[in-house]
C-alpha cells in the first residue's frame, strides 16, 4: 500500500507539472475609454461604481489576473470564465452594442443578480466583489431607466 501512495503521488507530482505547461491566453485587449459603459453613463452613476468592483473581471477588458491565475488548473478555468463573460457582455465595448441590445443586456444583468447567479463561484476567493442589495437595485434600476427611456423615444 505504502509503494502505491508513492507512486501515487509521484504520478501526481509530474502530472500537475506537466499541467503548468499549458497556458492559457490571459491578455486584456486594448480599450479605448469612449466606448465603455462609463463614458455612456458617467463616472457619477453608481452602476459604474458596481460593475467596476463586481463585474470588472469577467466582464471587461480590464480584468485582474491574481497570482494563482499563473498555476494550472485555475488558470485554465480563470481563462475560461473571462473569455466566456466577455462573449456575453463586455462592458468595455458598450458602444458597440446596439441600443436595444444595450437595454437587453442590462436587463439580463439584473435578472442573473437578483436571481444570485452573478458574480457567482467568484466570490468564494473575492467576498469583496459580492453584489449588496442595494448594488442589486442600482443594476435594476439602471435597467428600468434605459427601458423607459426607450419607450419615452418610440
Amino acid at each position: 500500500m505504502n509503494r502505491r501512495l508513492k507512486h501515487a503521488a509521484i504520478i501526481f507530482i509530474v502530472v500537475l507539472a506537466a499541467a503548468q505547461l499549458v497556458r492559457p491566453e490571459r491578455a486584456n485587449p486594448a480599450t479605448d475609454a469612449s466606448h465603455t459603459i462609463q463614458a455612456e453613463a458617467g463616472t457619477a452613476s453608481g452602476l459604474v461604481a458596481v460593475l467596476d468592483r463586481s463585474c470588472r473581471d469577467c466582464h471587461s477588458n480590464g480584468t485582474v489576473w491574481p497570482w494563482y491565475t499563473q498555476i494550472a488548473p485555475m488558470s485554465w478555468l480563470m481563462a475560461y470564465g473571462v473569455t466566456t463573460g466577455r462573449k456575453a457582455v463586455n462592458f468595455s465595448e458598450w458602444t458597440s452594442y446596439p441600443p436595444q441590445l444595450q437595454r437587453a443586456l442590462l436587463s439580463a444583468s439584473c435578472q442573473d443578480a437578483s436571481a444570485g447567479k452573478m458574480p457567482g463561484s467568484y466570490t468564494l476567493l473575492h467576498p469583496e466583489m459580492r453584489l449588496s442589495t442595494h448594488d442589486i437595485e442600482t443594476i435594476c434600476a439602471a435597467a428600468q431607466k434605459a427601458e423607459a427611456e426607450s419607450a419615452g423615444r418610440r
